[in-house]
């Protein structure tokens, strides 16, 4: 056998190099009593590199996948969150001097997907607030409705700013109170990714960090969650990211939005402490199981908040939704007093909307 020859077989036999990214996929895959979660570094590296584009289809989709199985860790969520912060540019301002005037009081995600969703009271809630100085910044995707209005769609309707960039966001919420921000103009990469459910055929933890972001700094947060077990994980990550003052709750279609029908737990985390806040049912729960009745149009929508159309249990939800909002901006310090005060907002509401 010739030198050539020898050679020729010992290239053959040369392992590929490593993908950098391929170590976080052994920690989690190394099998029983091996495998483990990430580090919060850890989980910022990987993020990082994901929304760098520097990892192969096959590695992103066992990443994300694992981490579904697996139900990702409050340590996991704060890395992915804060390398998507930097990554779109929304750190806070080191030297602290940001524009009080441009910080929503209120952060107010919408990232509901993939069910018959009905139409998103919660943005008649936040219109409110948003008209009686609780300036609100609103930010989310709704993906494949199967019988609903999105979030934005109500947004466009109530002739409300949509926003092209965060800096955007900054200033329409000091000049009128409110901002919407889509996920496409925070960063492509992370619409390319809570877009591919219908492939992976399930959520992944992309939908759970988008919920706490908070790419403005808000204050305060309301977040809703469809899955229960998810309650605790999102105080847990706030925790971990030092966010001041967040409300967590179940919410209709996974929206913070407070259903009339029965009592709402609110999971708080306030300054570093944890503590559960009972709210109480606001309507009898009706005789058929079908709580939502109302007709899934705009013109519904609009002429609920413009006194056109009657509408009970839809102004349960915004104005139960307001109180609970209200109650985290620190508008008020007891349910009775959030209730009673978004009770006269909204006799005052300016109707001229749309």
């Amino acid at each position: 056998m010739t030198d050539e020859h020898l050679e020729q077989l010992e290239e053959e036999n040369v392992l590929p190099e490593a993908h950098p990214f391929s170590g976080y996929l052994r920690t989690f895959f190394r099998g029983p009593g091996r495998s483990r979660s990430l580090t919060r570094e850890e989980a910022f590296e990987a993020f990082s590199m994901i929304l760098r584009d520097e990892v192969e289809p096959i590695q992103l989709g066992a990443f994300l996948l694992m981490l579904r199985y697996r139900a990702e860790t409050p340590e996991e969520l704060a890395g992915m969150i804060e390398a998507v912060r930097k990554a779109a540019r929304l750190e806070p301002d080191e030297d602290g001097e940001d524009d009080a005037l441009e910080r929503p009081a209120l952060d107010w995600p919408s990232y509901a997907a993939g069910r018959t969703r009905g139409l998103p009271w919660f943005v008649l809630s936040a219109l409110l607030l948003s008209q009686n100085g609780v300036p609100i910044l609103m930010h989310g995707y709704n993906s494949h409705l199967v019988n609903g209005v999105g979030t934005e769609a109500a947004i466009k309707a109530l002739k409300l700013p949509i926003a092209m960039s965060a800096e955007e966001a900054r200033s329409d919420i000091a000049s009128k109170g409110f901002a919407y921000l889509p996920l496409r103009h925070m960063h492509p990469k992370l619409q390319e990714l809570i877009g591919l459910r219908p492939l992976l055929g399930l959520r992944s933890p992309v939908n759970t960090l988008l919920r706490l972001l908070n790419p403005l700094q808000a204050r305060s947060a309301f977040l809703g969650v469809f899955h229960p077990a998810f309650l605790d994980v999102h105080r847990e990550t706030g925790r971990l990211l030092e966010l001041p003052r967040i409300g967590v709750i179940k919410g209709g279609g996974g929206e913070a939005e407070r259903t009339p029908y029965k009592h709402v737990d609110l999971r708080m985390l306030d300054n570093g402490e944890l503590n559960d806040v009972r709210w109480p049912a606001l309507l009898s729960k009706p005789a058929k199981d079908d709580e939502d009745q109302s007709p899934v149009s705009l013109k519904h929508f609009l002429g609920v908040w413009r006194g056109d159309v009657e509408d009970i249990p839809a102004e349960a939800k915004i104005k139960g939704s307001a109180a609970m909002a209200a109650f985290l901006a620190g508008k008020a310090d007891y349910m009775d007093e959030a209730e009673s005060l978004v009770q006269d907002w909204w006799d005052n509401r300016d109707r001229d909307v749309g």
